[in-house]
């Protein structure tokens, strides 16, 4: 939708979604085709408007790379698990490490991962049983731990579709406020 632009009519606005964009300008000259795919993606914010999401973008890079058949690098996660990136740790055992969230989405965000890499929930098996469960567990324990006492949001991102933008399977525990529905 075009907005009249007033004192400068060397500018286009154009609106989509949840926010405004500048056509036309040196420092967007990409910004037709971005606000077409954001436009064209059929996806609710938690406010019920149409929009672009970040975390989508990065889910549907990240699948595309594991698609382009080249070995995929260590993840995030697996370079929390063996220190060699920092990381809010509140939780680790032998099984598993849990630790906050670098953009939570709420007040109380927390990711919890199998030390054991699974890349998506879908390609479990039923050796992974007791993990999954421990992984369950540990989730529980943390919330009630963190004051999650009037309830939490467990997601599990799976896929592209599922916007996972990082292969190895991971819990995140998201609360202290009240959630919305539907969720995505």
């Amino acid at each position: 939708r075009k907005v009249p632009t007033g004192m400068f009519p060397a500018l286009r606005v154009f609106y989509t979604g949840l926010a405004f964009r500048v056509w036309g300008s040196p420092r967007y000259p990409g910004a037709l085709a971005e606000l077409q795919r954001c436009d064209g993606q059929k996806r609710l914010s938690s406010s019920g408007e149409r929009g672009c999401n970040e975390e989508v973008q990065k889910a549907q890079r990240a699948a595309a790379e594991r698609n382009g058949g080249s070995p995929s690098p260590p993840t995030i996660f697996s370079r929390i698990i063996d220190r060699t990136l920092p990381a809010d740790i509140i939780h680790e055992d032998d099984k598993c490490v849990a630790f906050r969230d670098v953009n939570p989405q709420a007040p109380v965000h927390f990711l919890v991962i199998p030390k054991t890499p699974i890349a998506r929930l879908s390609q479990v098996n039923a050796s992974d049983t007791e993990l999954l469960g421990h992984l369950l567990v540990t989730a529980s324990r943390l919330a009630h731990k963190e004051g999650l006492a009037d309830g939490y949001r467990l997601v599990i991102n799976d896929g592209k579709h599922g916007a996972q933008s990082v292969y190895h399977l991971h819990l995140h525990v998201i609360g202290g406020r009240q959630m919305g529905w539907p969720p995505g």
